[in-house]
């Protein structure tokens, strides 16, 4: 194979538009916050799997609590399958998160991007099925949990994959800023939820609340849940389309290269051999295997096939993953990584997930009413909440970003967040309506100006990129750990030791992962791939 002119100019020239829209003279000038349309087009692309999960996340709270009209003629559902319930898709996203971060970094983005909005779609049909008329309630709790495991599956696959696939393409001095831009559509996914569930409702009024027809909230959470399948299709022909990354492809590259120099130094009579000693041709080596699925992944088509390469690498063992991380260096980011989004997610969903908690607080638990009027106040209760501290979060993070750094960012986020859960625990009981919702905002504010934000991207940031999205997917799926924990014993342990000592727990969750924060290197303004690079060289020199 001949050798790759890596100069910036060359290097530049292969880029993608995202790329060369955003590194040029021009793109040097723009603010970093800038959108040009190619960037955009890929926020709509990448960004919709976050829309969908923070979209699932919002509306399973109202969806819950329209069930238990449906099934149990408004009685609360067992606390043991509606832990399950709202804890089903984090499940499923631990294994979509390990399993997509593993396939993106073996069978390359291209082959793999696109397949995890594809199971989104299937669940969520099927989520759309749920045979509420002919199950005993218990049953159809139990069906539904059983696909919002497989759709949580696919959402957990979109963030190493969503990942990786941005930050493969983002200029040095934007990746920070394209990375949160994705993210914060966490924040108006759980808008939307909350404004397509007031709509809803406000639809079925005169027949829940005029006609007293309180079974008719069936349909209601059916079309909720529906309308998410709406940009799904709209950008699943984009990403199953969507060109290998050059930047992934270099990478490739540069493992051909280094396998080659190790055979040379290795060869002492660098002679090439040319048969088996049975005088048949000998097979490949790694190297032109290597080669062979670059040439394969340049082939146009919706579906590539998976190459004889791309097989052995699913089959065998993550052998140079493992090496890698087995120096300390390594390790101890991705120790990290991993730990500072467990301790985040425990807290984050802890509180999220549970929100009928603090809606109590600030008068929209919906206790009192008819029917619809309870339901109608959980969902407006949401989107206050929604609106006064997730989205401008987001935002704050996404205009600071190249400015603060990563880590400032997270250990402040960390360190503020825990300020407010303190004020909240230690003045649970006596904070009016008015002051218990601005303490609510401000924690979700530096949540999101904080650790939501860079835990998610710090992995797609700091890791090689032949080493990206195993990495993310092993980070988010650690933090998914916290958020199955949160959610599964959440309201058992406000029952035994009350609210407030729970969120002295989260309190203590938010200053470890300020004290965890230290062990991962700034990464504005760096390249992960140049810092192995110079590794490689440091072990042959």
């Amino acid at each position: 194979m001949a050798a790759v002119d890596n100069s910036p100019e060359a290097r530049r020239a292969r880029l993608e538009e995202v790329d060369l829209e955003g590194g040029g003279p021009a793109g040097a000038n723009r603010p970093s916050f800038y959108l040009t349309k190619t960037e955009v087009k890929l926020l709509g692309i990448a960004g919709v799997g976050f829309f969908l999960d923070a979209y699932d996340l919002f509306v399973i709270n109202p969806v819950s609590t329209m069930l238990q009209y449906r099934l149990y003629g408004g009685k609360a559902i067992p606390a043991g399958i509606q832990g399950v319930l709202k804890a089903g898709a984090n499940i499923g996203s631990v294994i979509g998160q390990f399993a997509f971060g593993f396939l993106a970094d073996s069978l390359g983005r291209k082959a793999v991007y696109g397949k995890e909005l594809m199971l989104i779609i299937f669940a969520t049909i099927m989520c759309l099925t749920t045979p509420t008329g002919s199950l005993s309630p218990d049953n159809a709790i139990i069906y539904l949990t059983i696909f919002r495991v497989i759709l949580g599956i696919g959402v957990g696959g979109d963030y190493p994959m969503s990942a990786s696939v941005t930050s493969d393409r983002a200029v040095l001095r934007r990746r920070g800023t394209m990375l949160a831009y994705i993210f914060s559509n966490q924040g108006w996914g759980s808008f939307f939820g909350g404004l397509v569930t007031i709509i809803v409702l406000a639809a079925y009024k005169h027949v829940m609340d005029g006609k007293g027809e309180t079974s008719k909230v069936d349909g209601v959470w059916r079309i909720v849940v529906g309308v998410s399948l709406v940009p799904a299709f709209a950008t699943l022909y984009q990403r199953l389309t969507l060109p290998e990354s050059s930047r992934f492809e270099e990478s490739r590259h540069q493992h051909v290269q280094a396998t080659r120099a190790v055979n040379d130094d290795a060869s002492s009579d660098h002679e090439k051999p040319k048969k088996t000693e049975a005088g048949g041709p000998i097979a490949k080596t790694e190297t032109e295997e290597v080669a062979v699925h670059m040439e394969e992944a340049k082939r146009p088509g919706h579906f590539r096939g998976i190459s004889r390469y791309s097989l052995s690498c699913l089959l065998k063992p993550p052998a140079e993953f493992l090496v890698y991380f087995s120096e300390w260096r390594h390790a101890k980011i991705l120790i990290g990584t991993c730990v500072c989004w467990f301790l985040l997610d425990i807290a984050f969903y802890g509180i999220n997930l549970n929100q009928n908690v603090v809606l109590q607080q600030i008068g929209f638990d919906g206790k009192t009413g008819t029917a619809w009027e309870k339901l109608f106040k959980i969902s407006t209760g949401g989107i206050i909440i929604t609106a006064l501290g997730f989205v401008p979060g987001y935002y704050v993070s996404i205009l600071t970003v190249e400015t603060l750094g990563r880590k400032w960012i997270q250990i402040q986020g960390f360190l503020m967040a825990g300020l407010f859960l303190a004020i909240l625990a230690g003045k649970f009981h006596s904070l009016s309506h008015a002051s218990f919702i601005v303490c609510f905002a401000l924690l979700q504010f530096f949540f999101n100006f904080g650790a939501n934000t860079t835990t998610y991207m710090y992995p797609a940031e700091v890791f090689p990129t032949k080493y990206r999205a195993f990495a993310h997917g092993i980070s988010a799926a650690s933090g998914k750990a916290g958020a199955i924990i949160s959610a599964l014993a959440f309201n058992q342990l406000s029952i035994d030791i009350g609210t407030d000592k729970v969120l002295w727990i989260f309190f203590g969750c938010c200053m470890a992962g300020a004290l965890f924060t230290l062990l991962l290197p700034e990464v504005k303004g760096r390249d992960p791939d140049e810092v192995l690079a110079k590794e490689m060289l440091e072990r042959r020199g």
